[in-house]
């Protein structure tokens, strides 16, 4: 399977290396009778749409690249998720310097987590590129599903309740604060849990990497349910964190070949235009609808990811 990856894609890259642009993306797509530029229009549009979305629900733009674009466009799924990396990947960075200006992204907290969870995802990406697409389709959507139902029936998750900070927190200073504007007040926030939640994301990072994602999916509910980070702290330190932890596990797909520049390039562009309006309306959401928001992009994605992968979408 991987062999035929790679050579599909030399293929591809040697056709439009040669002027045969059109050829390469319809053999791509499937969809040998539209012109070459229909699907990466569509894409640009799409992306900054998501782009959007996943800054303000703090998940990655590839946890809703990969099941919507897998899903609704003609394009093989290995294709999809090597693009689905650099599309988080740019997202991440696009959004990274407002948040942290904004005081959402806490770099004590997140550089730890990046850390473990990128060098596990280099691993996760080994083995995502050896298994079977239904699998990988399957395990996924029941993944994100789960997490959006951890979320559904969660409390507090908007400003937890926290204990004392054990050891680890300590020993790091994992704390800060931020303006909420919805409460006209400064908000102080601390951490709890720390030793566990560096154990999860160990697998979190697997898993990204297995499936050719980002980790934001796995990330806010982390730092917000078990760690006990605020919310949009939750949020913006996982897209922050996602520009360290997509970047281990892109390099193993562009390595094999399993990504296509005319897949990659307009989404990319859409997902960091898109990301950068996010990030001014996530300063001014309310943390309720932030809420609402990953739980419905994560349910849809999900859902979709699922069906997909037993054959009934």
């Amino acid at each position: 399977m991987l062999e035929g990856i790679i050579a599909k894609a030399s293929m591809l890259m040697e056709m439009a290396n040669n002027s045969q642009v059109a050829h390469a993306v319809a053999q791509a797509a499937g969809t040998p009778g539209l012109p070459w530029w229909v699907w990466p229009l569509i894409l640009l549009a799409t992306c900054f749409a998501l782009g959007i979305v996943a800054v303000m629900a703090g998940v990655g733009g590839g946890v809703l690249f990969v099941p919507i674009v897998g899903s609704f466009f003609p394009f093989h799924l290995d294709f999809v998720r090597g693009a689905g990396l650099i599309v988080a990947l740019a997202g991440a960075l696009a959004a990274g310097p407002g948040l942290l200006k904004a005081n959402l992204a806490n770099l004590r907290l997140a550089l730890p987590v990046a850390l473990i969870a990128s060098t596990f995802s280099i691993v996760g990406a080994f083995v995502g590129l050896a298994l079977p697409t239904n699998l990988l389709q399957i395990a996924l959507g029941l993944t994100i599903t789960f997490i959006a139902v951890l979320f559904i029936f969660s409390k507090n998750s908007e400003f937890p309740r926290v204990g004392n900070p054990d050891a680890v927190t300590r020993a790091l200073n994992i704390s800060g604060s931020y303006y909420e504007p919805s409460a006209g007040r400064p908000v102080e926030w601390k951490v709890w849990r720390t030793p566990q939640g560096f154990l999860i994301f160990i697998a979190i990072g697997m898993v990204a990497g297995m499936f050719g994602l980002g980790a934001g999916w796995a990330n806010v509910p982390v730092l917000n349910l078990l760690m006990g980070a605020p919310l949009k702290i939750a949020v913006g330190s996982s897209k922050f964190l996602l520009s360290i932890t997509d970047t281990s596990a892109a390099w193993v797909y562009l390595n094999q070949g399993a990504v296509l520049p005319i897949i990659a390039v307009p989404s990319v562009l859409g997902i960091m235009i898109g990301s950068l309006v996010g990030v001014k309306l996530l300063a001014g959401a309310k943390p309720k609808l932030v809420r609402y928001l990953v739980i419905i992009m994560l349910l849809f994605a999900g859902i979709r990811s699922l069906l997909k992968g037993l054959g009934w979408g």
